[in-house]
């Protein structure tokens, strides 16, 4: 039971009330004391359900007894005392003991009962002097003494020390926030979204000694700068940023140069522009990372504009180390881990793995809806071109034909349907690049996440965990020499050599086993990551909607303007008329 000094508050109209209050626990052997600080609201609050005052209060508010009421819903007591001068706000100095512990003996009853009276709290306020003189007799309550001024004036020399433990545990207690858990990530989408936008647009090409080469010019919304990259220049980075971080989901380069036999029927334009967008997407998946965004490699890349920054990416790494070396917690990552992280690991990458399939197919399903929008603003141009020619032919009619054909007539109105065909081209058009820029290109974005998940779990199995077996099979080998050593007799420098070997074997398998675990966190907490990244399934559906909408609005509007123009087409002798509206 937690027993004290009352807890001396301060009132104001509209702040909570500062409690201030050392606390004993006579249970506790070594008699430390723990200083609680907390804040706690007005009155009305103060008093759990059921609780009522103890004692008779005469007519100016004082109350003549003091006493202990349980409350019958908790189990808790309650011990009030009466505040000299009543204030009108806050009128009770409480403290609450816990239901775990009414089994208080005694002597440590009136002992902090005997302290309370002892200390001075005019105005329900306690002094400097006063606090100092309860943790005095306090401290004569934990040797043993009965707590008293006149033993505390005999002791005035030498005054007695509470033990109060580590005020930093303490601080850490009461005045910090609870810390969040290191494994978990509370990132949300829109979140990682509003890190960081990375733009980049073609430079024209530059031709060197022997071979031309591209250039981009990387724009990042967060820093406020643009810079000039290669594609040798991402290709460094990604290295760099795969020794790094290789146990994060890094994403992979686009390739540098088409594949011969493979895009035979993609223009090389068309593959420098897909290379572009390519690396549009790597760029911003690593800058929306919780943790590559933070990282000094990831900003001097998008920061840096000298010419060099090949050799300023590497110079960064090499001063930091892979992720391992600089985390806080990666020699603690075990202590983190849950105890069947290996079933999480399995059900999670299963699941995964199938929501990759699905959206390999939705992507796949969309470039083919945005290829066909973009082949039908190409047949919509073709045919007003064809209808334009037919207009444009002034070729005389031959006498076959009857004096009262309207085929001249209708030469005129085809050339002049041909520009509303070009308008529904455009419109056409239009679609195809919005069903590409903003459905295509989110679900390859997404599918360049997924990819990097999987190429990561390989990494892990095939990695980490292969590197671990192969050395602890080295280790058995070593020590299986060791053993014949020690029976068939050698030279000695060949045993303590052997013998060294053995301790760095071991070393390096601590290692190892350290660096698996933290592999293992590095996994869990990107599996988050996936999971985050998924309400994406709604912003890419939302463009889909809104792009198959707005293109049928204005090729609907075109359309309609298109009709009434159709009636020089229908005269009153060709026999047609045009198909009325249902």
């Amino acid at each position: 039971m937690n027993v004290g000094i009352p807890s001396f508050t301060g009132t104001h109209e509209r702040t909570p009330y500062l409690l201030i209050g050392p606390v004993l626990r006579p249970e506790v052997t070594a008699g430390l004391l723990e200083l609680e600080v907390e804040v706690w609201e007005p009155v009305q609050q103060l008093h759990p359900p059921g609780w009522r005052e103890a004692g008779h209060r005469r007519h100016d508010g004082r109350v003549e007894e003091e006493g202990r009421q349980r409350d019958p819903t908790t189990g808790e007591g309650c011990v009030g005392l009466s505040d000299r001068k009543r204030n009108p706000l806050h009128r009770e100095i409480t403290w609450r003991c816990s239901r775990a512990h009414m089994t208080l003996r005694e002597p440590w009853q009136r002992r902090s009962m005997k302290i309370a009276e002892h200390v001075d709290a005019a105005d329900g306020f306690l002094s400097k002097l006063s606090l100092y003189k309860a943790l005095a007799l306090i401290a004569l309550a934990q040797q043993g003494k009965q707590p008293s001024p006149k033993l505390l004036e005999n002791c005035i020399q030498e005054l007695p020390r509470p033990e109060l433990g580590e005020p930093r545990g303490l601080s850490a207690l009461r005045m910090q926030p609870a810390q969040e858990d290191a494994l978990t990530m509370t990132h949300t989408l829109d979140k990682l979204l509003v890190r960081d936008t990375v733009q980049m647009e073609l430079i024209p090409e530059k031709k060197g000694l022997f071979l031309k080469h591209v250039e981009y010019q990387v724009t990042s919304e967060r820093y406020k700068i643009s810079v000039y990259r290669r594609y040798t220049d991402f290709d460094v980075f990604h290295e760099v940023l795969l020794q790094r971080f290789a146990y994060r989901v890094v994403p992979a380069l686009p390739p540098k140069r088409m594949l011969k036999g493979v895009l035979t029927s993609v223009s090389e334009r068309d593959f420098i522009e897909g290379r572009r967008r390519a690396l549009c997407r790597f760029m911003n998946l690593v800058a929306r990372h919780p943790v590559f965004s933070e990282d000094e490699l990831v900003k001097t890349f998008l920061t840096f504009s000298g010419s060099d920054v090949q050799s300023k990416v590497r110079d960064a790494y090499k001063k930091t180390g892979d992720e391992f070396m600089t985390n806080r917690i990666a020699t603690l990552a075990k202590e983190y881990l849950p105890a069947d992280i290996q079933a999480q690991f399995s059900t999670s990458r299963e699941l995964i793995r199938n929501i990759h399939n699905s959206f390999h197919k939705l992507r796949d399903r969309a470039e083919k809806m945005a290829e066909r929008s973009k082949e039908n603003a190409t047949d919509l141009l073709m045919f007003g071109r064809e209808l334009s020619t037919l207009g444009s032919d002034a070729s005389p009619l031959p006498s076959l034909a009857s004096s009262q054909s309207t085929w001249g007539t209708l030469r005129q109105a085809l050339k002049s349907l041909s520009v509303e065909f070009a308008v529904l081209s455009d419109k056409a058009a239009q679609q195809g690049r919005r069903e590409e820029d903003d459905v295509v290109e989110k679900l390859n974005l997404f599918l360049d996440l997924l990819q990097s998940y999987r190429d990561l779990c390989e990494r892990h199995e095939k990695g980490v965990l292969h590197e671990h077996q192969r050395a602890l099979h080295k280790y058995s080998v070593m020590k299986r020499q060791m053993m014949s050593a020690t029976v068939q007799p050698k030279e000695q420098a060949s045993v303590e050599q052997l013998e060294s070997r053995i301790v760095q074997q071991e070393n390096a398998i601590q290692t190892m086993e350290l660096r698996n675990y933290f592999s293992l966190f590095c996994l869990h907490q990107e599996t988050q990551l996936i999971f985050t990244y998924l309400p994406i399934t709604s912003h890419i559906l939302g463009s889909f909607v809104n792009s198959q909408v707005q293109g049928h609005r204005e090729m609907g509007e075109v359309w309609n303007e298109l009709q009434p123009k159709l009636g020089c087409l229908f005269g009153a002798n060709n026999g047609l008329k045009p198909t009325s509206k249902t």
